[in-house]
């Protein structure tokens, strides 16, 4: 397995390996790899014959006052994982590798990245959809991963995907989980002992949900059962649920049927993301 740090040198091995007849995967990461990626990961090497993993903290998806100084940054242990999975190779751009001085270019996909995260984080998703569609053009993968957690991602990258006819399928990777339900995320290295025994709340709520919803609760009688779930967690402090359709996001109040029900809370200083998917 390679560690490069240039397009040009991802653009030659990608064209080596198309020569050779290979097919390309692709897990853009920020790095501090955790049994999520790696699911992932595993995915794309059993999918494809040549993957590569890109690791790079972006900057324009941090809003002011968020955590890019303090995001965790272990690319040797992240490399040593890869390499282990079956990698071919590891792309870890600088800031300045990626962003050339005056770009003033984004990709923005209006109406899905309007609610849920995108409410509260503005520009985050703009952060996410230029540097995942210059990715794409970098790397030029047959098929690409990313993880069912973030959800909203997932499907504004699908979303992105489709309509600049971008040659990549984009798959979905369920979400990888804690033994007491508590979904996988670099961030969670930020909790305390104590925040992190409060944290599997999150899902435990929306569990609760997933079962009224199951037994033919309208979007808002869901949420209304997970905000009181959460409640009986004091320390878990809400910044949204929703019960959205699957496809579109739009939120489902007085509909039963399938949707996603997610939610955001902050713990501590930490903010944790969750959600569950209901077929019908």
């Amino acid at each position: 397995m390679r560690v490069v740090h240039t397009k040009s040198e991802v653009r030659a091995a990608v064209a080596a390996a198309r020569a050779e007849g290979k097919t390309i995967g692709f897990v853009p990461t920020m790095g501090a790899l955790h049994a999520g990626h790696m699911s992932l990961v595993e995915a794309a090497v059993a999918g494809s014959d040549f993957v590569v993993v890109s690791i790079f903290v972006n900057p324009m998806q941090f809003g002011p006052g968020e955590d890019l100084e303090k995001y965790p940054r272990t690319l040797d242990e992240d490399a040593a994982q890869c390499e282990a999975a079956g990698v071919a190779l590891v792309f870890a751009p600088s800031v300045s590798e990626m962003y050339a001085d005056g770009a003033c270019t984004t990709v923005h996909v209006a109406g899905l990245t309007e609610g849920l995260c995108g409410q509260f984080r503005p520009g985050h998703f703009d952060g996410v959809t230029t540097v995942v569609c210059k990715l794409f053009n970098i790397v030029a993968p047959d098929r690409a991963w990313f993880g069912e957690k973030d959800y909203q991602q997932l499907v504004v990258i699908r979303r992105m995907a489709r309509d600049l006819d971008l040659p990549v399928e984009v798959i979905g990777g369920p979400t990888v989980r804690e033994a007491d339900g508590l979904a996988l995320s670099s961030r969670n290295q930020y909790l305390s002992a104590t925040e992190r025994a409060a944290a599997p709340a999150l899902q435990a709520a929306l569990q609760e949900g997933a079962r009224a919803a199951r037994e033919g609760a309208t979007g808002a009688e869901v949420e209304r059962t997970v905000a009181e779930a959460l409640a009986r967690e004091p320390m878990l402090r809400p910044q949204y649920i929703r019960a959205v359709h699957p496809e579109t996001l739009q939120r489902l109040l007085g509909e039963s049927g399938p949707m996603v029900i997610a939610a955001a809370a902050h713990l501590g200083e930490t903010r944790l993301i969750d959600n569950i998917k209901v077929e019908g």
